[in-house]
């Protein structure tokens, strides 16, 4: 599913650094480190009518990162959250919007890979688009394994959201030549770990199974899952899921802010037949959408 570009967002402001820029002219210098080396950090926040779904829980990871890479000067809280709201107050947005914010480490003084080189502080961009959810949630999508291993701790800790995501493109690559929607990718032991772009969950006789978050990221839709899971009377446990039980799954499905709960149809050419009775996908949609005003932040 190749997402289209919508007309609405010919004329957005982005916010670059510590003000506004129309789209055409919103750019960052060739000495940043994003360009330099995907030096960056960054979140993916989808504002519905109620507000800015888990706002404080994408901004605790965005820091978390930040710190784990050693980045200086980064801006407050307060700073990054009136920069989101100017951005939407600029562009009209109230709902059915999709906002990448990223921090990068910022402008070097001279092209090179060590951060001492980067005298200015970070820099904030927040991108925020008239976008839909990515995946028809109706149709579901289809998907292969790829041949390229999800990064674990020991090569680059998935728990750090960078920008440097080479190792998830290379498996969409793979998806995109095999003309399915996602390429699953799986840990440095074969299990498996994730999709290129968001979680994996899988159901077999009524209970709920996710992949440990070893080589994956620790995704907020997907905590968000489980907790509904635990308060609504399902059983969710993590553990370490192999393709076969994946492929004799009763349902299965991916989270993300980018999509919310996306049936999975077809795993490597196996259909993927729900059971008779067995809908929890449809149930944890439900309850996701009971609790998104509670969950939401209006800025």
């Amino acid at each position: 599913m190749l997402q289209k570009y919508n007309p609405k967002n010919k004329d957005i402001q982005v916010w670059v650094g510590d003000k506004l820029y129309h789209r055409n002219e919103a750019k960052v210098s060739v000495f940043d480190s994003t360009v330099q080396g995907g030096d960056a950090v960054w979140e993916g926040l989808r504002l519905y009518k109620e507000g800015i779904l888990h706002l404080e829980q994408h901004l605790d990871r965005l820091y978390a990162s930040a710190k784990a890479l050693a980045f200086e000067h980064v801006p407050t809280r307060t700073f990054i959250k009136d920069a989101i709201k100017q951005t939407l107050e600029a562009n009209g947005m109230k709902e059915d919007t999709l906002m990448r914010l990223t921090l990068s480490r910022g402008e070097k003084i001279t092209s090179g890979m060590d951060p001492r080189l980067n005298q200015k502080g970070s820099c904030l961009i927040v991108l925020a688009e008239w976008k839909p959810l990515v995946y028809d949630n109706d149709a579901g999508i289809r998907v292969i394994t790829s041949t390229q291993r999800r990064n674990g701790p020991q090569f680059l800790d998935s728990k750090i959201h960078h920008n440097n995501l080479l190792n998830n493109i290379l498996a969409k690559i793979q998806a995109n030549f095999a003309g399915v929607d996602a390429g699953i990718m799986l840990d440095e032991r074969g299990f498996v770990a994730e999709l290129n772009d968001t979680n994996l969950f899988m159901v077999k006789d009524g209970i709920l199974y996710t992949p440990y978050a070893n080589a994956c990221l620790h995704g907020i839709t997907r905590g968000f899952v489980i907790e509904l899971a635990h308060n609504n009377g399902i059983p969710c446990h993590e553990k370490n899921l192999s393709l076969v039980e994946f492929y004799d799954a009763d349902e299965v499905f991916a989270t993300g802010t980018m999509g919310e709960l996306t049936p999975v149809i077809e795993i490597d050419g196996r259909k993927i037949e729900s059971a008779i009775g067995s809908d929890i996908r449809n149930q944890l949609s439900i309850f996701m959408f009971d609790n998104l005003k509670e969950r939401c932040v209006k800025l």
